[in-house]
């Protein structure tokens, strides 16, 4: 039997928060998972309220003992609130698969859902989809758009002196599909290259695509 999968995530950011920020955190939830109407008929939190408003009590004197920068007390808060931390993270998978998927069920649990939307990078051209450094000196990693009706893809590249006009001398090497990145090796750091890319069709090719300039690394 597959698992069913919720569409909505928490935010669990709880171990970047100041032990301050955990305890308020903590407060907020205390008020919103247990007694919920939102989640009537849902079964019990994995941690029961007391637990955690024992373990957030903890904290609270820990935050207190910690404000004069002593290292035991702030090695206690420390493992204070990692206690917390804990019990939040459970608490947050609770409320994401009783929710019942409605977004403000989710939210008056005291927890923060992650946002589903995605920010789409426009290609650098309408054939080149990106362009970055490679892992190593002297390389670039390219990534192509995809042509309809393409069977391949050919990609060129030259470099240029600043204020010049377009090369005479190019490299070029064949690319068989825009699923694999392509990387360039053996480029001279410090030089800026200009890049094009074309569709080899069945009834030939494609003009060049628009150049894209970068100073290799």
């Amino acid at each position: 039997m597959t698992a069913k999968v919720h569409s909505i995530k928490a935010i669990f950011n709880f171990r970047t928060m100041t032990p301050d920020a955990v305890f308020t955190k903590a407060n907020g939830v205390v008020a919103g998972v247990y007694n919920n109407p939102s989640f009537a008929g849902a079964p019990p939190p994995p941690v029961d309220q007391p637990a955690l408003q024992a373990a957030n009590n903890a904290l609270a004197a820990a935050n207190s003992a910690a404000a004069n920068g002593g290292k035991k007390e702030l090695e206690q808060q420390k493992k204070d609130r990692e206690v917390v931390v804990k019990i939040l993270v459970q608490l947050a998978h609770w409320a994401e698969v009783n929710c019942k998927d409605d977004v403000t069920t989710f939210l008056s649990s005291g927890f923060h859902a992650a946002s589903k939307a995605r920010t789409n990078t426009p290609p650098v051209s309408e054939a080149i989809r990106k362009i970055a450094f490679g892992s190593v000196s002297g390389a670039v990693v390219l990534k192509l758009v995809k042509f309809k009706g393409a069977a391949s893809y050919e990609l060129r590249w030259a470099s240029v002196a600043p204020g010049t006009a377009n090369p005479t001398t190019w490299s070029s090497q064949p690319v068989a599909n825009v699923k694999t990145p392509v990387t360039i090796s053996n480029l001279t750091p410090g030089t800026i290259y200009v890049f094009q890319a074309r569709a080899v069709t069945t009834t030939g090719y494609s003009d060049w695509s628009q150049p894209v300039t970068k100073m290799v690394v």
